[in-house]
């Protein structure tokens, strides 16, 4: 553009005094808050030739191409923004329809429940977990028989071992089953096996699960053992002491009183520490204190003697 006959800036100083024959000319600028752009499209300058400053030097000037939009209005932005609000949510309604159909399978689940499994619902444990623990009920994994089934060495998903002990819906199975859960899935205490879980599977199947028992049955080191297996009086005492820690649990320490009504060295499992615990509740009975109970069948005794 031709210059302004009206220049908006224009200072006359006196530089002779500053001038060296031979120097640097410079430009700056400064800006306040605002993004802003200064450029020099063109300057000249002359000692002694004040004509050149009526027509600048315009050739090789630098393209000034002010933009014609924000980057916030471009399509690229708007294309993109438009497909991440769709992804957001396309996701959150995946989200939303899978535990929408988790609780109506829950829901369905428990409907379909009878009053019992309701009321112990938080300690079930699904089938496929059980089959994969014990490798599908292998007969390596078999380390010993209760009354209505067998019992197996299963590993869970984070490496702690149990015990799955399986009870056939046969010879009052599910009796015995009722009376585990409903006893031994409510106590706690040392000198009693922990009952982790239970499966209850169509056709009447049937699976409880422990803590794992490393040194097994009580009757296995008593009863045709090696000398190196026997057990010393000592830990004789000993076990003798926590199975009777055990027994007057179940009958004064609960809010029920709980009759094992099957106590015996085959029912005592001895844990790493070879602590005894007293396990296998199918027989037993609760009663409200200061009830009589009255219970049939004989006693089933056992000896820790030498």
């Amino acid at each position: 553009m031709k210059r302004p006959t009206r220049p908006l800036l224009n200072v006359s100083i006196n530089l002779s005094d500053v001038f060296e024959e031979e120097m640097y000319v410079g430009f700056t600028s400064a800006t306040g808050k605002l993004d802003e752009s200064h450029k020099i499209l063109a300057w000249s300058y002359s000692d002694s030739n004040f004509s050149l400053s009526e027509s600048l030097i315009t050739t090789g000037l630098p393209s000034f191409v002010p933009l014609k939009g924000s980057f916030f209005r471009s399509k690229a932005f708007i294309a993109g923004a438009v497909l991440g609000g769709f992804a957001v949510i396309v996701a959150v309604a995946l989200i939303t329809l899978f535990y929408a159909r988790r609780k109506q399978r829950m829901a369905r689940a428990r409907a379909n429940m009878e009053e019992w499994e309701l009321e112990y619902w938080p300690h079930r444990i699904t089938y496929q977990e059980i089959e994969t623990a014990t490798k599908g009920f292998s007969e390596q994994n078999v380390i010993g028989f209760g009354g209505n089934g067998k019992v197996y060495k299963g590993v869970l998903p984070g490496g702690e071992e149990v015990a799955v002990k399986r009870i056939s819906h046969e010879n009052n199975g599910m009796r015995e089953f009722l009376a585990e859960i409903s006893s031994l899935g409510r106590l706690k205490h040392r000198s009693l096996v922990g009952l982790r879980a239970w499966c209850k599977r169509e056709k009447g199947s049937f699976s409880l699960v422990y803590d794992y028992m490393e040194n097994g049955s009580l009757d296995k080191r008593v009863f045709n053992c090696d000398e190196n297996k026997m057990l010393s009086c000592e830990e004789r005492i000993r076990i003798l002491k926590d199975v009777a820690s055990g027994v007057l649990y179940l009958h004064e320490g609960w809010e029920s009183k709980v009759l094992h009504r099957d106590i015996k060295a085959s029912n005592v499992l001895l844990d790493q520490e070879m602590n005894g615990r007293l396990g296998d509740f199918g027989l037993a009975r609760m009663h409200s204190h200061g009830q009589m109970a009255i219970t049939t069948g004989g006693w089933n005794g056992w000896v820790l003697g030498p």
